[in-house]
This record gives structure tokens, sequence and C-alpha cells, in this order.
């Protein structure tokens, strides 16, 4: 019975994603993102609003339960990426570039698959699953 739309905090959600843990992100911005995100999520709890009845179909109610999900994946995304202070894959990591701005591996400390666990609110336990490479070794990229 609140006042907010669930696609509103799905909008505000998509923007922070958007803004501070798309493709190129630095440690600020994803600091930034997490705490954006929980207080999103302090405001969805208390202020969304779901029209309908309680006997019927409701599929507002499904998607706020998506977007709640959306919400911890998000958070989960902008801790993976601060944690792993380097650039890989498709995201640059402003701090990880070399002289001439490309992305900057560093496969000595990231050489793994982050498993992260949920252990209380606001709170998250990295597993990590090493990577052992027999054929193919991970190379810096140049696109010059």
């Amino acid at each position: 019975k609140g006042t907010e739309s669930v696609e509103s905090f799905h909008k505000r959600l998509g923007k922070i994603m958007w803004d501070k843990c798309g493709m190129a992100r630095n440690a600020q911005g994803l600091q930034e993102a997490i705490l954006e995100i929980r207080e999103l999520r302090k405001q969805f709890w208390t202020n969304v609003r779901i029209p309908g009845e309680v006997n019927e179909m409701n599929t507002e109610l499904d998607k706020a339960g998506r977007v709640a999900d959306f919400m911890e994946l998000g958070e989960l995304m902008c801790v993976d990426a601060l944690n792993r202070n380097e650039s890989g894959g498709g995201h640059f990591r402003e701090e990880s570039q070399t002289e001439e701005g490309e992305a900057k591996r560093n496969d000595d400390d990231y050489s793994y698959v982050s498993a992260w666990k949920m252990t209380g609110m606001d709170e998250w336990e990295l597993n990590k699953e090493p990577l052992e490479f027999e054929i193919v070794k991970p190379t810096q990229r140049s696109y010059k």
C-alpha cells in the first residue's frame, strides 16, 4: 500500500547499474552503487505499491518479486566488480589500464570464478573456484 510503483523502482535500479556498474566502472562508483541499491531496497520494502486483490492473479506482484531479486543481483554484481580490481572480459576497470589506455589484466590475482554466498542482509562471502589454463593461456589484449 505504498506510493511508488514497482516499475519506478525497476527504472531507478537500472539507472544505478547503467551509470555505475556498466562496461566502464571505478571503485568510487561501485561503492556508491552498493549504498544506493541498499537504500533503494529499503524504500522498496516500505513504499512499493502493488495494486490488485489478494485472491486474484496479480502480475504486478509477480513483477515485484523479480525486481526484489534484481536488487540483490545488482548489489552482488557491484560487490563482485569492486572486489575484482582488474579489467577483464568486456568490463573495463578505470583504475586498471595500461599507459596506452588499454584494459590491464591481473591473471596472477584473479584467475578464479567468483562464487558468492549471501550470509546476511548486506553481507556477502566470496568463495573462489580456481581456474587452470592448460592449453590456451590468458594474454593481455591490444586493440591497436
